[in-house]
């Protein structure tokens, strides 16, 4: 099918059941995506390596003893590559720990094409800086020689190395950094990182503080950038 104008992502599709991935082919290749679509985790690793994948709908449960959430743990390893996961069990432990392991998203099945459509696009366009030259100079926060640069959603040390960070780990250190010194509830990061209405899940936000920790604190155990107040959230102690 002929690539719509202005489409040009590619989606992996990693599921098991083979009416759910022609749906989800058939569906995306009508709304202008290029989708390769796979039924098992050695599959997903084949195509990782034969082309660059702008997003991966990953179903929870799969065949050969590899399910979603190792898969999608072994993916965020190596990349920051975008991930959705899709599931039959509306299980509220399977959906934290989903994103604790690095999901930027989760659909329980059955789910409507529109919906997963919707999620898939918010999720690119956090995704995706903004375009350079609409790009404001001063559109960045600077901190303890860091540069958190919003537009372009990078972040850079004092030596001017880039640090590659999740689409949850980037937003959360810019609602972090919007605040320095503001305490913000567990309910407030996670109104700011996925911009709707969640339930908020205390080990999910702790979760991704420890992963962000670990990229951007000297000593991720004795924190200094972003310090625990205990029974209540976060609060960003970064010097400007």
């Amino acid at each position: 099918m002929p690539e719509l104008p202005g489409r040009s992502e590619q989606i992996l599709v990693v599921d098991d059941d083979v009416r759910i991935r022609q749906m989800l082919t058939t569906y995306f290749e009508d709304e202008g995506y290029r989708v390769t679509a796979v039924a098992d985790g050695a599959a997903m690793r084949e195509a990782l390596q034969r082309q660059s994948v702008d997003i991966i709908l990953l179903d929870l449960v799969l065949p050969g003893g590899e399910d979603g959430l190792m898969l999608a743990r072994e993916v965020r390893a190596r990349s920051d590559t975008p991930i959705i996961m899709l599931t039959g069990r509306d299980d509220v432990v399977d959906r934290i720990v989903g994103l604790e392991v690095g999901a930027d998203d989760y659909i329980a099945k059955p789910f409507h094409l529109r919906e997963v459509l919707a999620r898939l696009r918010t999720v690119l366009r956090r995704r995706q800086p903004a375009a350079p030259a609409r790009a404001e100079p001063d559109d960045a926060i600077h901190f303890d020689g860091w540069r958190l640069d919003l537009a372009r959603r990078q972040l850079v040390t004092a030596e001017g190395t880039e640090i590659v960070l999740t689409t949850g780990e980037f937003d959360m250190l810019a609602a972090l950094a919007r605040a320095p010194g503001r305490v913000l509830s567990r309910d407030v990061l996670m109104d700011l990182t996925h911009g709707r209405s969640l339930e908020a899940f205390d080990r999910t936000i702790d979760a991704q503080i420890a992963r962000l920790r670990k990229k951007i604190e000297p000593d991720p155990s004795r924190p200094t950038l972003i310090k625990s107040v205990r029974g209540v959230g976060y609060v960003f102690t970064g010097k400007p």
